[in-house]
């Protein structure tokens, strides 16, 4: 434009280019050459051309600086002052001009931060330079994430002891409104994970909390847990679509890691037994309190709080539109496809062993030495199902519960099987046909030779 402006008044006023040169601008030619460049381009001519080299070292051969921009991409990085002294050497071998000190540091450091991530770190260079589609889900249920974080809180177990308490979380990837949890002091385990699965299925006892419902898609990491056989047997008995993310690249996950650090943040500098120092300030809660705890937190400060990244509260967006969720028929039968699990076992003459544990009923003394199929409540040892050949048998108890059969029950269930077992025996005797004798060959009354007898 300063070009334009000093051209005006001969463009607007007629005012010769002589006497704009004699009034202390540019000299005459140059002011033709602005002339000719304006007639020809308008506007866009009177701009300042850049230089066809700008950016490149007119003093520096093009080989010395394709080495250097070699040499900042080693692995591992070396110095300046190695490489300078490296290049300097090479330059006086070629002879060529060495290069400066300050001019090798500018060119190394020119090298774009891509192109060194690329090259020296390339989980960094995915983490920051790779460019991500980030999805979400159309619609409540339509996708919801899990994965576990270790509390920085301590907790007393059963056996009073202290322990760092690990939070499995199910949140729906719409709303941000967090479906179920599970609390243990174990490590996460395919049993956690269906527990807390089920919490976030079923409904809650707080009318406060109404998020359930069965998922379309349940996007998770490459956990052992989240890949057992468990946890695929059962979400294709609920028709749950399970996707695990890329090995080594949590990508699409953060909607579950963003709310662990809201807990963090959040709510564990508020709860008693935080760890400072390695121990805890001040006394510490059991799991059963701190559920409590968690429970008041969704409640009261997550779920009606405004969510930056959807700019609503997420209880109110995943009620938003009328929304219907998708029920299993009972409680018990989505424990039956969800918790328990199938295991082959063999009726032995005492019962069944499972899991160092003894099982008894009398149904089973008519099976004993056949293969049983049995399902078990990983929550509740005392009592296992019993299938033969697909077909419901019966519930067999630890002898441990109140309920379980006595001796009388156990010798009147074995002479049941017995007698059934001998009626069984008798009944394919009898059916069993008679074999056929020939009748025997008649003897002759006249001994004819003296052979015979």
């Amino acid at each position: 434009m300063e070009r334009h402006r000093r051209l005006r008044p001969h463009l607007e006023d007629g005012v010769p280019l002589a006497r704009l040169a004699e009034a202390g601008g540019p000299s005459e030619r140059t002011l033709r050459r602005w002339l000719a460049s304006w007639r020809a381009d308008g506007i866009a001519g009177l701009e300042r051309q850049a230089r066809a080299d700008r950016g490149r070292r007119r003093r520096l051969a093009p080989e010395i600086e394709a080495m250097i921009r070699s040499e900042a991409l080693a692995r591992p990085r070396p110095t300046a002052a190695a490489v300078h002294r490296r290049i300097c050497a090479l330059a006086l071998q070629r002879g060529l001009a060495p290069p400066s000190y300050a001019v090798l540091t500018e060119i190394m450091r020119s090298v774009p931060p891509a192109v060194r991530a690329v090259t020296s770190d390339p989980a960094a260079y995915r983490d920051r330079h790779e460019l991500v589609h980030r999805r979400e889900a159309a619609a409540p249920n339509e996708t919801w994430q899990a994965d576990h974080a270790l509390l920085g809180v301590l907790v007393a177990d059963n056996r009073g002891t202290l322990r760092r308490p690990w939070l499995t979380v199910v949140i729906d990837d719409h709303s941000r409104a967090v479906a179920g949890y599970a609390l243990s002091t174990a490590a996460p385990c395919a049993t956690q994970t269906a527990l807390a699965l089920r919490h976030a299925i079923w409904r809650k006892e707080d009318p406060g909390w109404p998020v359930c419902g069965i998922p379309e898609r349940l996007y998770v990491d490459n956990g052992s847990d989240f890949t057992s056989g468990h946890m695929a047997q059962a979400c294709v008995a609920l028709k749950i679509q399970l996707i695990h993310s890329w090995p080594g690249r949590p990508r699409g996950r953060g909607r579950v890691e963003r709310f662990f650090r809201t807990v963090r943040d959040m709510l564990e500098p508020e709860l008693p037994g935080r760890i400072v120092g390695g121990q805890p300030a001040s006394s510490p809660l059991d799991l059963h309190g701190l559920g409590q705890r968690f429970e008041a937190f969704l409640r009261d400060v997550y779920h009606p709080r405004r969510h930056g990244g959807t700019g609503e509260a997420p209880l109110a967006r995943w009620q938003a539109g009328g929304f219907l969720p998708n029920m299993p028929d009972s409680l018990e039968a989505l424990d039956m496809l969800l918790l328990r699990v199938a295991k082959p076992r063999k009726v032995l003459r005492d019962g069944l062993r499972l899991g160092g544990r003894r099982y008894v009923e009398p149904t089973l003394a008519a099976f004993v030495g056949e293969m049983v199929e049995v399902l078990h409540d990983p929550r509740d040892l005392a009592e296992v199902r019993v299938y033969h050949q697909g077909a419901f048998l019966c519930r067999a108890l630890s002898p441990e519960h109140m309920a379980a059969p006595g001796l009388d029950d156990i010798q009147a269930a074995r002479r049941s099987a017995r007698l059934a077992h001998v009626r069984g025996a008798r009944g394919e005797a009898q059916a069993k046909p008679a074999p056929v004798l020939s009748p025997p060959a008649p003897r002759r009354g006249l001994k004819l030779y003296a052979d015979d007898d």
